[in-house]
């Protein structure tokens, strides 16, 4: 007889009736009815729930690898963005990079045997945050191991360029570039010859692929070929350096005409190679002006630029005017053509407004508002005597010079040769200790009078010398003599405003004033006590009108402090000294005794 074991399903499969060993009769008690055989039905089902079942399990699976905009698994330098949206991704990417080291640390790199470190600020060398995102966000998950992504580095290639070649010099062989040169009229071709060197693409390539590593990265020379070849050298020579300086080029204009001989052309065409060996032919506008400028003058009307006045003995400022002039910047392409041209040699040029190149506002910004220093020496003989007459002279070359913000005045320079054309006359001068006549004796005098002015507006002292010989019309020390071309006044304008320079004179005195804004308090000088004093000799001289007799002064040594005060205070002081040598009483006639 069946148990009931032996009808349940086993590991969940239908019952399996056993063999009887005899049939029951009626009589028999009654035993439970025989499990039913499964249905067709019930099987497809159950194969269908189960499917349905791991579907959706995979469909679960894939909505969590694909969430976001990064796939799952997607590391960036040991970062995980995976399913994070791009703007998610790119601001945990930056903040990550925030806190890395090695993105702000300099770089250290190698070029030939020479080490240097350079900022990524400086070089424009970051990790490229959106492009690094975009290339995460694209391909397959990866569910059983990370996905790594390099990041994306960009750099300035012209600006790492130009640090490699400041930090480590000179590398390699230099390129010979070439050119087309002219010795007169005769044009000569300079052929190129390849060298060994730093190239930016290669050298960023370089430090990209090393930036982050944590080691020095090497950067390549290599093998520079000039992209001008000595073949085309030869063709410049033929087909546009001969033709160039074949014939004179001509300018039309309304106000006239304008002939550019040859040897003008020869100047002012450009046929040498850049950096990269390229020849590229043009015309130099500057050179050209330069070569052709009494031509152009009778063409052009030059403009005016504004400038200072004084009125009432205060600047003002005068407005400028525009002139009229030939753009030679723009017209040099067509000269270039018409250059290398065997019969259409000439051109036909606009004249165009020419602006000042200093107006009424680039004057107002300068802020020369207000007298900072002025300084008063005394002279005698009144003004019609030639030392007067220089001084004045001096001063008028002088007054209205504007001294702008970081540049340096020079007396030398601004006047010029002082001579006998310029209007000087001879006037006593010290030369090898004498005294003699000179053309331009008394300079000197304004020499010191500017000298001080300048020392009391605060301006920095870049060169000056005190006399030999002490002189009491000036302050001991602070004082400067001056002769041309070998000794010369200068002074700089160190302030952030433009130094305005004023001169008057009198029939017994000479003033120079500087306008400006105030940057000190005031300043002030303090002396310490002559030292070391010694008697002038007395020297007998043969008389002639090159002996100047004199009734000699003493000779000392002496300091001078000049005092900057601010907000009540002294904030700066500088040190002057110079040693005088007594001047010899000279008596002019008799036996010399020099």
């Amino acid at each position: 007889m069946a148990t009931a074991s032996d009808r349940q399903p086993i590991d969940g499969q239908p019952a399996v009736r056993l063999p009887q060993q005899a049939s029951p009769t009626h009589d028999d008690l009654e035993s439970p009815p025989a499990a039913p055989q499964p249905r067709r039905g019930r099987r497809l089902l159950i194969a269908a729930l189960t499917a349905v079942a791991v579907a959706a399990a995979a469909g679960g699976t894939a909505r969590w690898a694909f969430t976001g905009d990064v796939p799952r698994g997607v590391t960036v330098l040991g970062l995980d963005l995976g399913g994070l949206a791009r703007a998610e991704a790119a601001a945990t990417l930056r903040a990550h990079l925030a806190g890395d080291p090695r993105s702000t640390a300099a770089v250290q790199v190698r070029v030939e045997g020479k080490s240097a470190a350079l900022s990524p600020a400086d070089i424009g060398l970051v990790v490229d945050v959106d492009a690094t995102v975009d290339a995460a966000s694209r391909g397959r998950p990866a569910l059983f191991r990370d996905r790594v992504v390099e990041p994306v580095i960009a750099v300035d290639a012209d600006l790492l360029d130009a640090a490699l070649r400041k930090a480590v010099g000179a590398v390699g062989t230099a390129m010979r570039a070439p050119a087309v040169t002219f010795t007169g009229l005769t044009p000569k071709a300079v052929h190129p010859k390849p060298g060994r060197g730093l190239d930016p693409r290669s050298s960023a390539e370089a430090v990209k692929a090393g930036w982050l590593s944590g080691e020095p990265v090497a950067v390549p020379l290599v093998e520079l070929h000039p992209a001008t070849t000595a073949e085309q050298v030869d063709q410049l020579v033929e087909t546009v350096a001969r033709p160039a300086v074949a014939a004179p080029v001509t300018i039309t204009s309304e106000r006239g005409t304008l002939t550019i001989p040859p040897a003008a052309i020869a100047k002012s065409l450009v046929l040498t190679g850049d950096r990269t060996g390229l020849i590229e032919p043009r015309i130099d506008p500057k050179r050209l002006r330069a070569a052709v400028a009494p031509g152009l003058a009778e063409i052009e009307v030059a403009a005016a630029d504004a400038k200072f006045t004084f009125t009432g003995g205060k600047p003002r400022i005068v407005a400028g005017a525009a002139g009229r002039g030939i753009d030679l910047t723009a017209l040099a392409p067509q000269l270039l053509t018409a250059a290398t041209s065997a019969d259409a040699r000439t051109v036909k040029a606009a004249l165009t407004a020419a602006e000042p190149a200093t107006s009424v506002a680039d004057l107002e910004k300068l802020g020369v508002t207000e007298k900072v220093s002025t300084f008063t020496t005394r002279f005698t003989g009144g003004l019609s005597s030639s030392r007067s007459q220089n001084i004045v002279t001096a001063a008028k070359q002088v007054r209205g010079a504007l001294v702008l913000p970081g540049k340096t005045f020079s007396l030398n320079k601004h006047t010029g040769e002082r001579g006998y054309a310029q209007g000087y006359k001879d006037a006593p001068v010290i030369v090898g200790g004498h005294l003699q006549p000179g053309v331009g004796g008394g300079v000197s005098q304004f020499t010191t009078t500017l000298f001080n002015a300048s020392y009391y507006a605060g301006l920095q002292d870049v060169e000056h010398k005190p006399h030999s010989y002490y002189f009491d019309r000036y302050p001991a020390v602070i004082e400067s003599t001056i002769f041309w071309p070998d000794l010369d006044f200068k002074f700089k304008n160190d302030s952030p405003y433009g130094v305005l320079i004023d001169t008057a004179w009198t029939s017994d005195s000479i003033t120079v004033s500087m306008w400006s804004t105030k940057v000190w308090d005031k300043v002030t000088t303090e002396w310490s006590a002559r030292r070391n004093i010694t008697s002038p000799p007395t020297i007998t001289k043969p008389d002639g009108p090159d002996c100047i007799s004199t009734s000699g002064l003493i000779g000392f040594t002496q300091d001078a402090w000049r005092l900057f005060h601010s907000d009540g205070k002294v904030v700066k002081r500088e040190k002057f000294t110079w040693k005088y040598d007594p001047e010899p009483r000279f008596i002019c006639g008799g036996a010399t005794t020099d």
